[in-house]
């Protein structure tokens, strides 16, 4: 396809530019279904965008561990707290949202258009089981933290015995 070095921001997201023969190289029967072009002012550079209004995004997330907890990491910025849904059990994550655009503006005034909206959803599947109850959400700056605290299965206690 493109013999040029791809830019900062194409190794970052993981995109392509595709030229007018790299289109002809491409299978003619997915071509319609998993691409749909913008308006395009520059007529050198095709821009090329995944619109379909029923598909859900991918969220990127990090996930970590600490002796103590396991920590995920997810950018969402734009999205009201009120359009996250965490779902959390022992085992797994899911986070939901939705990312609502900018109305305010008509498509045809936009010279370009490659921020993510609509929904998004990711689940995740955890290293070690954990405390549900102890689980803690919050979000700075855009950027959204679970803190999810590990079971500890070799934790033991020793209980007394109460006469009645």
């Amino acid at each position: 396809m493109n013999k040029e070095k791809p830019s900062i921001f194409e190794r970052l997201l993981g995109t392509v530019r595709l030229q007018e023969e790299d289109l002809n190289q491409l299978p003619h029967g997915n071509m319609k279904k998993d691409f749909s072009p913008l308006k395009v002012r520059n007529e050198d550079e095709k821009v090329f965008t995944h619109d379909e209004p029923d598909e859900e995004g991918q969220l990127s997330v990090d996930m970590y561990e600490t002796d103590k907890e396991i920590i995920i990491e997810a950018m969402v910025a734009g999205v009201r707290p009120d359009d996250l849904q965490l779902n959390i059990a022992r085992d797994q994550v899911t986070i939901r949202g939705k990312r609502e655009p900018n109305t305010q503006i008509q498509d045809d005034g936009y010279f370009i258009k490659e921020l993510y909206w609509g929904a998004f959803s990711r689940t995740v599947s955890l290293p070690h089981e954990i405390i549900i109850e102890e689980a803690d959400a919050v979000e700075k700056h855009g950027l959204l933290i679970l803190r999810l605290p590990k079971l500890d299965k070799n934790r033991q206690t020793k209980l007394r015995v109460k006469s009645i």
